[in-house]
């Protein structure tokens, strides 16, 4: 994996969001974006996903978090290569523990195949992250949970779909957000009318809320980093 995009913070560091990004995208696809919206003493790292064969496109390399072998919500699924994905993002959620930022202060977030990969590696990390942000995908191996789940059910999950997304069908992520609040306590899922696959700066402006939201301005008081 290539070396990824970081967003530093622009005051004392108390807080960092980690983003994946969707399929043949890079880290920096993200990065402008996220920067604008985070709270000033947020840390944003975008990492760029490996180069690798994507069944879906006949074949053709390029970056992806894992095989995507069909877009059929019961079709088969790429197990091991979600699994070291969700490996790779918790070693990632590791080093900024050990920097010195405590896993309430890390929310995770993606798109696409990004924001699966950032749902089911929350989902299944040992520890309660402060959040996540889970833009125009699915909850991947969704048929294992909640068995599954090594989480707190009080983790936040923002969710967010375009009811017009011809890629990642609208109805896909109704149906994970359904699934994930039988077992989890804090489940958002927004709506956004006409929107297809992409992003809208409604959405981003209610990603940048639902931080608020969550007191992370307020909670930062708490864990200043020395």
């Amino acid at each position: 994996m290539s070396a990824p995009v970081i967003v530093e913070a622009t005051v004392k560091q108390t807080a960092t969001l980690i983003f994946m990004h969707g399929l043949g995208d890079t880290g920096h696809g993200w990065s402008s974006a996220l920067a604008a919206i985070r709270p000033p003493f947020m840390k944003v790292i975008c990492p760029t996903a490996p180069t690798q064969p994507v069944s879906l496109n006949a074949g053709f390399r390029m970056p992806s978090w894992f095989d995507l072998k069909t877009l059929d919500i019961g079709g088969p699924e790429d197990e091991p290569g979600i699994r070291s994905a969700r490996d790779d993002v918790h070693s990632m959620i590791q080093k900024e523990v050990s920097a010195g930022i405590p896993a309430n202060r890390i929310v995770l977030g993606g798109f696409s195949q990004g924001g699966a990969l950032a749902l089911y590696s929350a989902l299944t990390f040992d520890q309660s992250l402060a959040g996540v942000v889970a833009l125009s995908c699915w909850l991947p191996l969704h048929k294992q949970f909640p068995g599954a789940k090594s989480t707190s059910e009080e983790v936040p999950i923002f969710q967010a779909h375009g009811d017009y997304d011809p890629v990642v069908p609208y109805k896909f992520g109704q149906l994970s957000a359904s699934l994930l609040k039988s077992f989890m306590k804090n489940v958002t899922f927004k709506t956004y009318n006409g929107l297809s696959h992409s992003s809208s700066d409604e959405e981003m402006n209610d990603v940048k809320t639902h931080w608020e939201g969550q007191n992370m301005a307020r909670r930062a008081q708490c864990c200043q980093i020395s």
